[in-house]
Parts: structure tokens; C-alpha cells; sequence
């Protein structure tokens, strides 16, 4: 890692030590570091979500969104910014580095976790039809 003008090399290790951290704990909010989110904010194109709670309640509450989320981590899916489109955050020289070990960091995790959240996420909606299905048959 090199440092740049807004980050040294050892804050960058520090981010990526986190972002395997807050992986490997299933997207645990208390592995969810400060760090970890100004990084996102600042160097990888997403908009801060008025805060880190927003953030995290954004795209970790449903797993949908987490699934969204990490497409843009996912060389499989082209690496595109979730909120942007676009690959610069990946590709512009101050951040290349840290942001390309975010990937490669990503990669030995993705085929369990989609799996998993896919389920996740079903499992969610079935409970919401469920719901509805209750609320309509109570209107009867």
C-alpha cells in the first residue's frame, strides 16, 4: 500500500484488515469500523447515507441490498460503483491499491455468501407475503 495525501499505507491496511473482519463476521454492525465506512464514502463512490448507522442500516438490514452492495466488490459483476456505475473508484491511482485488496479480499467469500443471502432474502419476503396474506384474511 502507498500512501496518498488523504491516506497513509498503514491506514489503508488498517481499512482492509477491517473490511476482512467485518466479512467474515457476516456483516456484523459492530465490525462495521468508522474506518471501514469513511473509506467507503470517501474513496470508493458511495454517498454517505447521512451517516454510518445509515449506511450500515442501507445496505446490511436486507439482504438484498447487501447483495447489491457487494456486486460492486465482485470482479463477476464487473467491479461497477452500486450507486455510481462506474469503475473509477477502482481505477483512479491513490486508492487502486486498497480498493483492488477489497476485491481480491472479497473473492474467497462470495460462494457462500450469495448462497446464503439469497436464502436470506427469501426467506424474508415469504415472511412479508405471510404478513399480508394475515392482514387481507383479517379484512374478510
Amino acid at each position: 500500500m502507498k500512501a496518498t495525501k488523504f491516506m497513509s499505507a498503514d491506514e489503508k491496511e488498517k481499512v482492509l484488515r477491517d473490511w476482512q473482519r467485518f466479512i467474515k463476521s457476516d456483516f456484523s454492525q459492530t465490525r462495521f469500523t468508522k474506518a471501514l465506512y469513511n473509506h467507503l464514502i470517501q474513496h470508493c463512490s458511495f454517498i454517505a447515507h447521512y451517516n454510518q448507522s445509515g449506511f450500515y442500516g442501507t445496505y446490511f438490514e436486507d439482504p438484498q441490498h447487501t447483495i447489491k452492495f457487494l456486486g460492486q466488490f465482485d470482479r463477476d459483476y464487473g467491479c461497477k460503483s452500486t450507486e455510481y456505475g462506474m469503475e473509477y473508484w477502482l481505477t483512479g491511482e491513490d486508492y487502486r491499491d486498497i480498493n483492488t485488496a477489497m476485491v481480491e479480499a472479497f473473492e474467497p467469500y462470495k460462494s457462500e455468501i450469495y448462497p446464503r443471502l439469497k436464502l436470506n432474502a427469501k426467506e424474508r419476503k415469504l415472511a412479508q407475503i405471510k404478513g399480508l396474506m394475515k392482514e387481507v384474511e383479517e379484512m374478510e
